[in-house]
């Protein structure tokens, strides 16, 4: 027999209303269960699962680790019928701390950086982190309503108690159908001060709000400039703002300069930076920079150093970086969240005010919970204590009865109890019943009753309900809480990169403008505004530190610092860094570190590069005369040293100078520089001094002839460990030391006295010097002149430099 076919049902359908019924449904899928937060608790669904079953787990902050795979199957399991890739990806930004300003989970492993993805979930252990204790915080006391899950098998929170604005503090972003949310972070603290603003004047504005949150706070730090825009989205829910990296223009390198980045904006990673400056140098539209490199580690966070080459202005190399590379970039702000199940544009009083609505309810319902249980638990405690008092009679009435349900209708009568005192009293265990047991019962009795009256307080009247709020806030924003991280700029106080056209057109080489340079006693070196005098200069020194010399030079010069091994190093005016017009000592570097000289070699003095002859002097009296034709080399030599021998002076020098020669021994040579010629870079020089044996040169001048100058010694013993003994010092006008001839012994310059016999500090200047400790520290010096061959004074300190 033929099976005979089903007959054919075919059903004529409107197919543009199919279409837009089933889009209606997916965006409905879309906006409420994936893409977009909830006002109250900030979370999307999936982050919500994830907390929640992570708690249901036990995963709290002071349990171990589990593996990313099996919470992710947990929650896929039970509660999220979607991918588990989605579920990770949503697990792994919530442990990430350059994403949320207030991580949900701890996390162990490897969960990425803002330029690579996280390792696999198999390969990555989480936890709650304690923050998200607060998220779900009174979860068991019906605070919130729960939900059946996807199969109806288990149930789910719809919100999160949430003990912090989660919404600000953490921000969210999605794209859903037609709609997108773009919340920045915040700082909790300024979040939460705000909050309560509110709750306490609830007809407070925006603008109102503003002074406790005055913008965003992101997780990795930068400049936030222009506010206004971030007025519009407190206003209105949407505007938007700029954030710069956070830079400082440092010695990088010897004789090079560098803008070293600290801090990047929101969600750029330091390779995205390195890809756009190489495009950016190839195709000529970045210029003045000659490396990049990457420093980023896990114990000094990120540290972005690009060099600038020689001769170009670091601020203007800045300015093209801010055009032409992601470290100025824009933040959209656009307020979109989820209020009763709809969409909402929100602005920061609106954001506030859902949150702490949700508080007040949460609050509301954990107190009615409390106090239902405290009464409960009162009922049964005064039930157990008349069973106590009584409790011949209750066993007696128990004993004559048939079975447990005469004996509990027995109880009710005799002793007026409840069904419910009489079954717990039927359940009590006999060692309840000693003397001890009964104290216990009163004093819980009492607490019991002290509890019920706070809570119902608290329960009839808004205003004690709203203070608990707020006093609840104040605990997690001082447990919680931490500094802003992001600083915030009008755009009218910083400077704007160069836009456009005018971008391609820009010269970021240096202006050869007219600057001073400044070297002072212990060994730094920094630029100054020109016209500033070297009296100018000492007054805004640092306080423990001294001028030596002050050049009066361009930016597109050179200077030259003179070793202690004969050489000459360049110095590019342009690469010395900028110490403003009172010369800040903190901006300015050491000349050790500026040059990378190694150990064992250190500068003697710094001279400009333009026609004046140099004296040499070193320390086994040799002196040379040198013209600076010097070749166009970074360093090289101008004397040539013996064995043993070093630099122990560089100065300026002409015919109508004198030259002035200190030695251990306490000798002073003072002779005319016009019978030394000039020699060549290769040579060793000609005699100065003649030493005694054991003696060398410790200082050497160049003084006007006939002008006034001054001389400083200061003596100890040898047999003293270097630096322990202060010794005598003694302060001379050099006019008290007859000139002699070249290469003779001098005369002497310090009468040593009791236990002294070396001089181990002297100077050679045109006016009184401020003396200086080998730590910078001020030295006192005798204010009075000596004869030459006088004895010093007992000073307090080691001298270890001087200056002006």
């Amino acid at each position: 027999m033929d099976q005979q076919l089903p007959e054919e049902r075919i059903v004529d359908i409107d197919l543009a209303k199919e279409m837009q019924d089933s889009f209606l449904e997916y965006s409905y899928s879309v906006i409420y269960a994936r893409a977009l937060p909830d006002a109250r608790d900030g979370l999307k669904p999936v982050h919500r699962r994830i907390v929640y079953q992570m708690g249901e787990m036990g995963l709290r902050p002071d349990k171990g680790h589990v593996k990313s795979a099996r919470v992710t199957g947990e929650v896929m399991g039970k509660l999220h019928p979607h991918g588990d890739g989605a579920i990770y990806d949503a697990l792994v930004r919530m442990a990430q701390d350059f994403s949320l300003r207030v991580p949900l989970i701890d996390g162990h492993g490897n969960f990425g950086s803002l330029d690579d993805g996280p390792a696999a979930a198999r390969y990555t252990e989480v936890r709650l982190a304690k923050s998200s204790l607060l998220m779900n915080e009174g979860l068991d006391e019906d605070v919130v309503d729960f939900k059946p899950n996807y199969d109806a098998q288990l149930s789910e929170p719809e919100v999160l108690p949430a003990a912090f604005p989660n919404l600000l503090v953490n921000g969210s972003s999605g794209i859903a159908v037609g709609m997108a949310t773009n919340i920045p972070p915040h700082n909790m603290r300024e979040v939460i001060a705000a909050a309560r603003h509110l709750l306490n004047n609830p007809q407070a504005s925006s603008s109102d709000l503003m002074n406790f949150v005055p913008g965003p706070d992101l997780p990795t730090g930068g400049i936030i400039v222009g506010l206004d825009g971030i007025r519009d989205a407190y206003e209105t829910g949407r505007g938007s703002f700029k954030t710069r990296a956070r830079v400082s223009i440092e010695s990088v390198a010897p004789r090079r300069l560098g803008i070293v980045v600290t801090q990047l904006p929101y969600g750029v990673g330091p390779e995205k930076v390195i890809e756009k400056i190489k495009e950016g140098v190839n195709n000529k539209k970045l210029q003045g920079i000659s490396d990049v490199s990457d420093l980023t580690d896990r114990n000094h966070g990120l540290r972005l150093i690009i060099e600038i080459k020689t001769g170009f202005d670091p601020q203007v190399v800045l300015d093209l970086l801010y055009r032409y590379t992601p470290m100025e970039d824009s933040f959209g702000v656009n307020n979109v969240a989820l209020v009763n199940g709809r969409p909402a544009t929100l602005g920061l009083r609106d954001m506030l005010g859902v949150y702490l609505a949700h508080r007040v309810t949460v609050t509301r319902r954990r107190s009615e919970n409390r106090l239902g249980k405290r009464k409960a638990r009162l009922h049964l405690v005064e039930g157990l204590m008349v069973a106590i008092l009584g409790i011949d009679e209750v066993i007696q009435v128990i004993r004559t009865s048939d079975e447990a349900d005469q004996a509990r209708q027995r109880l009710m009568q005799v002793f007026d109890l409840s069904e419910l005192q009489a079954e717990y009293i039927l359940e009590l265990r006999l060692r309840r019943l000693t003397k001890f047991s009964r104290i216990e019962l009163e004093s819980e009795k009492s607490q019991l009753e002290s509890e019920i009256a706070a809570l119902e307080t608290i329960l009839a009247s808004d205003l004690a309900l709203r203070d608990v709020v707020s006093a609840e806030l104040t605990e997690v924003a001082e447990q919680y809480g931490d500094d802003r991280r992001t600083t915030l700029l009008e755009e009218s106080a910083v400077d704007r990169p160069v836009v456009g056209r005018a971008a391609a057109n820009v010269d970021a080489q240096l202006a050869d403008s007219p600057i001073d340079v400044v070297v002072t006693s212990s060994g730094l070196i920094g630029r100054v505004e020109q016209q500033t005098s070297v009296a100018e200069v000492a007054q805004k020194r640092k306080k423990h530190d001294a001028v030596s010399r002050l050049f009066a030079t361009t930016t597109r010069s050179d200077l030259g610092a003179i070793t202690s091994l004969g050489r000459l190093v360049r110095i590019h005016v342009g690469d010395v860094p900028a110490c403003g017009a009172q010369f800040e000592s903190s901006v300015a570097v050491s000349l050790a570190k500026f040059l990378g000289l190694p150990r064992g070699e250190s500068v003697v003095s710094v001279l400009g590069l333009d026609s004046a002859d140099y004296l040499l002097a070193t320390k086994r009296g040799q002196i040379k005369r040198v013209t600076p034709d010097f070749p166009a080399k970074e360093s090289f030599e101008v004397i040539v040293l013996k064995d043993g021998d070093e630099v122990v002076s560089a100065t300026p020098v002409s015919d109508s100078d004198e030259i002035v020669l200190v030695t251990t021994d306490a000798q002073l040579l003072r002779f005319s520089a016009s019978g030394i010629r000039a020699q060549g870079r290769i040579a060793s020089g000609v005699a100065g001094i003649n030493l005694a044996d054991g003696a060398s040169v410790l200082a050497a001048g160049v003084v006007p002839a006939g002008g006034e100058a001054f001389v400083l010694t200061a003596a100890n013993s040898d047999a003293a460990i270097p630096g322990t003994d202060p010794g005598s010092a003694k302060l001379s006008v050099l006019e008290e030391f007859p000139p002699k001839g070249r290469a003779t012994g001098g005369v002497r310059a310090h009468k040593f006295i009791r236990d002294e016999n070396q001089i181990y500090f002297a100077w050679v200047g045109t006016s009184t010097p401020k003396a200086l400790t080998p730590d910078g520290k001020p030295a006192n010096i005798p204010s009075e002149l000596s004869k030459r061959d006088a004895s010093g004074a007992r000073i307090d300190s080691v001298i270890g430099s001087a200056g002006i």
